[in-house]
């Protein structure tokens, strides 16, 4: 039986098996790349599933999720900024456009491809994802839907950012951390090492890329083209990595010709790649990224991100100069002034980060970088957080433990939490019981209580 997929290693050549890898096994540091055995074939239904040729899951046709990226021609956006083929790929809730992506981010077109390969790839191992909002709500929401479990780390500052629509997540245990996103994924790491968790892995796991992937691919689909220029912002530049490959997949098959000139751009005053990528520099230094106090004055801290793939083989830097592209520095007034101006000629409003990306493109435009008649597609990777609210019902996410690091408490209740979800394994909640009565408690412990029922 031939195999859907194999991972390949871009710095050895070595191609091997999928078990929920995401490193190289002889020690290469490159993104590891899917290389798929068969031609993109769409098919029937809603939901991102259309695209499963293409996603590293074998096992694709059982679940039927709703969200999926909408591409359109801008007319309003597109007359203010006198461009003549603007395209607008919209992951958020907009009906009017027959957007329904609940979570209103982009992010639940990865979840839903990582939850899928680790229970093929890892069975039996719990999904942990750290987050400072967005990524988290995407994964909360794709859990309370299909019922797989997941461990999420949030900043204590940001947990009011993962909720749900329609139902309730019952079985993702959220953890709030005192700090930032370094903080949460400091924690995340420590929670995956303990027996029967796995950490989903980041920009380096495949399935994240592949599946921020159909962004390109819905919209290289619905314009019959690749687009001459591609606009994002980004964090860790996960989803622009999974557009660059989307792309060089659509090459490879014949379908499409070309590849887009990768547009990023980051929110002031923290943007490491931006400012190591105006400097001519492949490597982030510690400039870039210590600066802590600069994060908390940002319009969109959901791109703050101390260590993206930025220098890795296969990485950001590596995508920019293959595509020959630019990236931009954007202030949170260009951000509020993109907002205002996208609400008011396309009527639906922006994630902070959208937001980000729209304004990149005004730069763009006002300093004569793209030409007015190119293909352009525009990544607006969240929105329609007012209409949602006002039309569907939405759960908060229960905070079960709050934290400024791991300790023996907050093990017990994690294994507890693994022992009912996965009864197939011995349990430990005899023990667990025991060594919490044992645990003092201290205003750095803090564990909330379930909600009355």
């Amino acid at each position: 039986m031939t195999r859907k997929y194999v991972l390949r290693c871009p710095e050895c050549g070595s191609a091997f098996d999928d078990e929920f890898t995401n490193s190289c096994p002889h020690g290469c540091a490159a993104l590891l790349k899917t290389e798929y055995s068969c031609r993109l074939t769409l098919r029937a239904g809603t939901g991102i599933l259309r695209f499963g040729d293409w996603l590293p899951a074998e096992n694709t046709s059982d679940i039927q999720l709703e969200g999926v990226p909408i591409t359109y021609k801008s007319d309003g956006l597109a007359e203010e900024l006198r461009l003549r083929n603007l395209y607008i790929s919209f992951s958020g809730y907009f009906p009017e456009r027959n957007a329904y992506v609940k979570t209103c981010t982009f992010k639940e077109f990865e979840a839903l491809p990582t939850f899928l390969r680790v229970a093929e790839r890892a069975p039996g191992r719990i999904l942990v994802v750290s987050s400072v909002g967005n990524t988290a709500r995407a994964f909360a929401q794709v859990s309370a839907e299909t019922g797989m479990p997941v461990v999420l780390v949030v900043p204590k500052r940001n947990v009011d950012r993962v909720w749900t629509v329609g139902t309730r997540a019952e079985n993702a245990f959220l953890v709030a951390v005192d700090g930032d996103y370094r903080d949460a994924i400091t924690m995340g790491g420590e929670i995956a090492a303990l027996d029967g968790f796995i950490a989903e892995g980041g920009a380096r796991n495949v399935a994240r890329r592949d599946g921020l992937g159909v962004v390109l691919l819905d919209a290289a689909f619905h314009m019959s083209s690749i687009p001459a220029h591609y606009f994002q912002a980004v964090g860790s530049g996960t989803g622009a990595l999974g557009v660059w490959e989307a792309a060089l997949r659509l090459n490879a098959f014949g379908i499409f010709k070309g590849v887009p000139k990768l547009h990023l751009s980051q929110n002031l005053p923290f943007a490491p790649m931006f400012r190591a990528w105006k400097a001519g520099r492949s490597e982030l230094i510690d400039d870039d990224v210590r600066d802590g106090e600069s994060i908390k004055k940002m319009h969109a801290d959901v791109l703050s991100n101390r260590k993206p793939p930025y220098s890795v083989r296969g990485g950001v830097y590596d995508a920019l100069t293959a595509t020959g592209g630019e990236m931009y520095g954007v202030n949170n007034d260009e951000c509020i002034e993109a907002e205002r101006i996208f609400e008011s000629e396309e009527g639906i409003d922006l994630d902070p980060a959208a937001a980000v990306c729209v304004a990149s493109l005004m730069q763009a435009v006002e300093a004569g970088v793209v030409d007015k008649g190119e293909k352009i597609l525009l990544n607006v990777t969240g929105g329609g957080y007012k209409k949602l609210k006002k039309d569907l019902k939405v759960y908060e996410v229960r905070v079960r433990a709050e934290t400024e690091g791991m300790f023996p408490e907050l093990k017990c209740m994690l294994e507890e939490f693994r022992d009912a979800i996965l009864p197939s394994r011995p349990s430990t909640s005899a023990s667990s019981q025991q060594q919490r009565r044992s645990v003092a408690r201290t205003p750095r412990q803090a564990f909330l209580p379930p909600p009355p029922s």
